[in-house]
Formats: C-alpha cells, structure tokens, sequence
C-alpha cells in the first residue's frame, strides 16, 4: 500500500510534468485539494476535492498519469458536479467527459488510458448542450461509463453559498492560468474552455423558457404543430429547422455602472447558450446605437461603447429598418429603464431586462419587463 507521503510526492512529481508541458493546467492544479483514496475505483472529483486511487495511479503510464490528472482537475474547475442539478447522473458525466477529454486531447503531447469516452462531433459543445442532444437523440446509450468519475452527491448537498464561493475559488484558478499563459506566451487556453466558462457563472434568467414564450408568439413556429405536446417538452424538435432571430440591446449610457453592465452581459451569453440556432445580434445603446455585434455561444463579446444620455429609440429604428412583419424574432433590451421610450411599439416582441435599481417594471409603455435581482459578487 501506498504511504500518503509517497502518494504526495507522486502528485508533486506530476505536477511538475505538468507545468513543463501546460502552464495553463499546471496553475489550476495549484488550486485543487487532491486526496488518496481506496473507496474509488480510478479518479474522481466530488466538486471541492480529487480523489484517486493509488493501485489504479500506479497501473498508468507517467504520460497517463497526467492525462487522468488534468481530467479531473477540469471536471472541478469546470464545476461539472455542482453544474449537474437534477439532471441524470450517469449521462451529464459521460456529456461532461466528452468535453474535459476533448480538451485534453486537441493539446500537444497529451495521453488519456484507453477506453475513454470521445465524440469528434460533440466536444466543441458545452456540457449543457451535448447532455441535451444525448437526451434527446438517445446517442449517450452507446456510451458505456465503467467508473464514473463526478461522485453523485445528495440533493442539497451544495448550498447556494458553497456553489458560490466553488465558483470563485475557480474562477479565480481559470483568470490566474490564463495570465500566467498569457505572460509566459505558452499556447492559449484549451478549446472549448470559453464555452464553458459562459455556463460557470450561469444566468439568473431561464432564457429557454423566456425565449420559447416568445416564439409562440410568432405563428410561423407551430405550422403544423400539435399544441398539447408542449407540456412533454416536445416543442423543442418543433425548433429544429427554425432561425430564432434575437436583437439584444444592452444600456451603456452614463447612469448605467460597470457591475450592471458586468451582470447584463453574463445575462447574454445565458441568451446565446438557450438554443443551438439562434442569430443574436448585439447592440451597445446609451443616446445613439453601435453595432451590429454577430454572436454565436462561442463569440468573444464586444468592450462596451457609449457613456452618453439614454435614448431608446435608435435601438428600435435600426431593428425597424432591418426587419419585415413577416420576419420572427424577439428584441431584449437591458437597461435601467430611464430614458426616452419610442411613441409606438416596434412590430416585434420587446423583452425588457430591468435591472434592481431600475424603474419599476410596471411603468414599461409595451413589451414585458422582467427585473433583475443585485448582483452579489
């Protein structure tokens, strides 16, 4: 049996494999509590902490040893086992397992044991999306997952506080890597790390429903399409063949602070991850309008323009002039409210995203008004 000194020093060891190969996934592995384990079969990560078993550390190859090691510190900083909810167990992991190996292989000179689980076509997607698309497809049935490595914690057993400060001491490990990367000039973050890093720090809106509510507003969505099933959940397939078109204005004048522009922002690409085929164009507004901004779930978003008054009326005249009445789409507006609105209201659907300090939501001329709550961190 291996001596927890022993295993320490191991652990170390590949440590500093690590930062000779990856100094981007060497600084995360500075932030986890890594733990020997027999109770575990291989490895696994139960959200705070890695835990691996030492007879199974042994069995692997050095090179090996650093793949399964980088896998589980991302599942962690990923925060895929807080990330799951009530989603099914067995399915989120092997989604999320398609995400961290993909990762691990597009990097030079990295290994994983065989018979891991990899999808060509699905590791680009974030985990929420590939569990989605296993669901719906009942592809994941073709997966076999021996040991699952995303230890199935009890209903509750990370509260609101805990998820928090875990998404912190993360996010602080990923914003840390990456300057470190960036000063060393040692490669760039691994693919598929922005699109997850959107879903770290999720919105405080359910943008699926918002949208879906939406859109039954457009009668082209339910040609031929059976209303009782929306119940079962069934409208998405429904979506399929559809372009959700969305003009997303966001309040930058002068009133508006960094911290409200911070959470609209995060509320955006909570909008971008709702659906696989929205078109989301993205407008900065204070007394003028800039933009069109093209977004897709993997675009960088823009620095913010403006600082001046709050018109929005601009907003909804370049919309105006770019769309027909026959065109389906839905405009959503984040501001604080104060500001000139236009005399009639556009041709489509206007969501307003009031934030805490705002008007109240009542006092919107058209359109519904959703606020939004302080954000805390």
């Amino acid at each position: 049996m291996m001596q927890q000194n022993q295993f320490e020093r191991r652990i170390s060891a590949t440590i500093i494999q690590l930062r000779l190969r990856s100094p981007f996934f060497a600084t995360l592995a500075l932030f986890a509590s890594i733990r020997q384990s027999h109770s575990i079969p291989t490895a696994a990560t139960d959200g705070r902490d890695i835990f691996i078993n030492p007879v199974f550390w042994q069995s692997l190859s050095s090179a090996e040893q650093l793949g399964v090691f980088v896998h589980e510190v991302l599942h962690a900083a990923l925060l895929h086992v807080p990330r799951r909810g009530t989603r099914d167990p067995i399915r989120w992991n092997i989604a999320a397992d398609i995400v961290v190996n993909g990762m691990i292989l597009a990097q030079k000179d990295f290994v994983l044991p065989k018979g891991i689980i990899r999808d060509h076509k699905l590791e680009h997607l974030s985990v929420e999306e590939i569990y989605y698309l296993l669901e719906k497809s009942y592809v994941g049935d073709a997966f076999t997952l021996e040991h699952p490595d995303l230890l199935d914690l009890p209903a509750g057993a990370i509260s609101a506080a805990e998820y928090h400060e875990l998404e912190v001491h993360w996010r602080q490990a990923l914003q840390q890597a990456s300057t470190i990367t960036d000063v060393l000039g040692h490669g760039n973050m691994p693919a598929g790390l922005q699109r997850e890093l959107a879903h770290i720090n999720p919105a405080q809106l359910d943008w699926r429903s918002y949208l879906w509510r939406f859109l039954v507003h457009t009668p082209v969505d339910f040609q031929g399409f059976d209303r009782r099933f929306i119940g079962q959940g069934l409208y998405l397939d429904s979506l399929a063949g559809e372009k959700l078109h969305i003009y997303i204005a966001v309040d930058t004048s002068s009133p508006i602070g960094s911290t409200e522009i911070a959470q609209f922002l995060g509320e955006v690409q909570g909008i971008l991850g709702a659906y696989p085929h929205l078109e989301a164009q993205l407008y900065y507004a204070d007394a003028g309008c800039y933009g069109p901004y093209t977004l897709t779930p993997d675009s960088k978003i823009p620095a913010p323009v403006g600082g001046g008054g709050t018109d929005f009326r601009p907003f909804f005249t370049t919309v105006e002039s770019q769309t027909s009445a026959f065109d389906a789409g839905i405009c959503v507006y984040f501001t604080d409210g104060y500001g000139y609105f236009p005399a009639e209201a556009p041709s489509l659907p206007v969501l307003w995203i009031i934030s805490s300090g705002g008007i109240d939501a009542k006092n919107v001329p058209f359109g519904e008004a959703v606020r939004l709550i302080p954000d805390v961190k």
